[in-house]
């Protein structure tokens, strides 16, 4: 293959022969690419001498791949790849898309619903380079606030830092539980102060020092702190303490009876609300990218 004849290629030609690879042969390719089937076959015959290689084995009814087509087959769908690439990224800077994104979210949002939202955003969004931040209480509307991140899902904190804008985005239902064996799951009705102020409550804390001596929801006078949520989680299940959890948690630990609910008598209700907030700088509104993945989270999280 001469260099001129290289030069010669097109993309339409590329598309075609993974046309006649994908659909199993060049009729079932013309049908689907709506061409005639004569075109279909001349552009392959026109691909493989400009190649300098046969392609296709035509000498059974169904058109099989040669050695180099085989070869062939995996650059040309790099290079259409590629194209499709730079195509939605000149789509992307002429729509003003972010060519970055760093979020927060908070360890209470269902990850279900976190994992379906980012799969439908890295498709919407392919060329979006995404960074993931889990973090507790104060430490998402911190990351927002410095900056390192450009957009969070956080829970309220007591005291919000200058220059972050916040809007309530989604609600998680919470409850308070211990492991079937503990003492407290043993009794029944209500649980007053003066009974539950004596067993370990387990409670997550963080580094943040917008939540450093943040006591909402704190019972007894025995804590264990832990930063993340699935520690927090293992421990009750273990027994060594009681305390709340997102309801999407420990549904299954819930129904398999591995652990019980609690009604601590001073939190009131039995199950209550966590509001989480969308949050942004005032001075850096969320870009489209950003907008986006808001909205689908929020909907994913009350669906």
């Amino acid at each position: 293959m001469d260099a001129s004849a290289a030069e010669g290629l097109t993309l339409d030609q590329l598309r075609l022969f993974l046309a006649v690879l994908d659909s199993g042969g060049f009729s079932a390719a013309s049908r689907s690419l709506r061409r005639a089937q004569s075109a279909v076959s001349y552009g392959i015959a026109n691909l493989e001498r400009q190649l300098g290689v046969t392609l296709f084995d035509r000498s059974a009814r169904k058109p099989a791949l040669t050695p180099a087509g085989e070869e062939l087959a995996a650059e040309a769908r790099a290079v259409c790849a590629q194209v499709d690439r730079l195509r939605a990224k000149a789509h992307g800077i002429a729509e003003g898309v972010e060519p970055r994104l760093a979020v927060a979210v908070d360890h209470v949002f269902p990850l279900p619903a976190l994992v379906a939202a980012l799969r439908a955003f890295s498709e919407t969004f392919p060329t979006v380079s995404l960074t993931l931040h889990t973090e507790v209480l104060g430490a998402v509307a911190e990351q927002v606030a410095s900056g390192a991140c450009s957009v969070g899902i956080g829970a309220a904190v007591p005291r919000w830092p200058e220059g972050v804008e916040r809007r309530p985005l989604a609600r998680v239902t919470m409850l308070h539980v211990a492991a079937k064996t503990h003492p407290l799951a043993r009794l029944r009705g209500p649980l007053p102060s003066r009974v539950v102020r004596d067993h370990v409550q387990i409670v997550l804390a963080d580094r943040s020092r917008l939540t450093s001596d943040f006591e909402i929801g704190v019972f007894s006078r025995r804590r264990w702190r832990v930063l993340d949520l699935t520690a927090k989680h293992a421990l009750l299940r273990a027994g060594l303490g009681w305390g709340g959890m997102p309801l999407h948690v420990v549904a299954d630990d819930l129904a398999k009876k591995r652990l019980v609910r609690l009604h601590i008598e001073e939190a009131g209700a039995p199950t209550f609300e966590a509001i989480l907030f969308a949050l942004h700088r005032t001075a850096e509104p969320p870009g489209p990218a950003a907008r986006w993945l808001l909205e689908r989270l929020g909907r994913g999280c009350s669906s």
